[in-house]
């Protein structure tokens, strides 16, 4: 097994596991639907447990809040529902009633957190609620489903985008219901927000960061087999120079050995093939 085998849903899990750290929380929901549950339950949930494995083993994932480092290593579907009866009985080191149990959010006792959504802008706003104005949309959405407070209560935020088109990256959301950073850091702080926003997002054709000083959205790398010209194509707003940009760093043969034998070993959480689905051409839902 070589690093040049990995997939891109382990690509991305890797990435993010070296990104967090020992005693963090980090909390995801249990999404469905194939590109859904992928992209925000799948992919975060292998890094954790990649991360727990190997530089972080103190770090807690919350499962929909209700489960502590949970084993999911031994299902054999994946639950349809965060009160299925096969997830309710999984191994886990606890479980609580309610959200977010012992950790207070105004507080930012949750590190960090898994959203998706409809629109990115330039400064990382994202828009779950509707396309076009909000009085008389074209598209009413499903509503902003806690990204507010995943945006503001958290300390960081992982944005997971299945798709990666100019209509999805755009210069300005038709809605805000997660704030990045209008203005930088300083214009966060001026809405009252003295820390958290989005840290990475994350799409099939490459990874972005943020300069928080000025607020701005940059490619941090390009994934394997993706030109940057493909990136520029895909992208609703300009995005400087990429001749610098380097590629997406893969997984080290032991730590590719760690998410096929120990943490997904049935490939339930992200299956194993070889790219992932170019979600311009198969129509997956965010």
């Amino acid at each position: 097994m070589t690093a040049a085998s990995a997939t891109l849903y382990e690509t991305l899990a890797n990435v993010l596991a070296d990104d967090m750290a020992d005693r963090e929380v980090g909390f995801t929901g249990l999404l469905t639907g194939s590109a859904a549950a992928i992209w925000g339950t799948g992919i975060p949930v292998v890094a954790m447990e990649l991360a727990r494995r190997t530089h972080a083993p103190d770090l807690t994932l919350l499962l929909a809040g209700c489960y502590h480092n949970p084993d999911l290593s031994v299902l054999d579907r994946m639950p349809d529902c965060e009160h299925d009866a096969q997830l309710r009985d999984l191994p886990a080191e606890a479980r609580t009633r309610d959200y977010p149990g012992q950790w207070a959010l105004k507080r930012g006792d949750v590190t960090f957190g898994f959203s998706s959504a409809v629109q990115v802008d330039r400064v990382g706003n994202i828009n779950s609620v509707c396309i076009g104005p909000h009085d008389a949309p074209k598209v009413r959405l499903v509503g902003p489903i806690l990204q507010p407070e995943h945006m503001v209560c958290f300390r960081r935020e992982y944005v997971m985008m299945p798709r990666h088109e100019p209509r999805i990256f755009v210069d300005k959301v038709d809605f805000v219901s997660g704030v990045g950073f209008p203005g930088g850091r300083k214009g966060r702080e001026a809405l009252g927000l003295d820390w958290g926003g989005p840290r990475f997002v994350m799409t099939p054709l490459c990874i972005f960061d943020f300069d928080e000083e000025e607020g701005a959205m940059r490619v941090r790398s390009i994934h394997a087999g993706v030109t940057a010209d493909e990136v520029r194509a895909a992208t609703g707003f300009d995005l400087g120079p990429l001749d610098d940009v380097l590629e997406t760093p893969a997984p080290s043969p032991e730590r590719l050995r760690l998410i096929r034998e120990i943490v997904d070993p049935r490939n339930l959480l992200i299956p194993n093939i070889e790219r992932a689905p170019d979600a311009r051409e198969t129509g997956a839902d965010t």
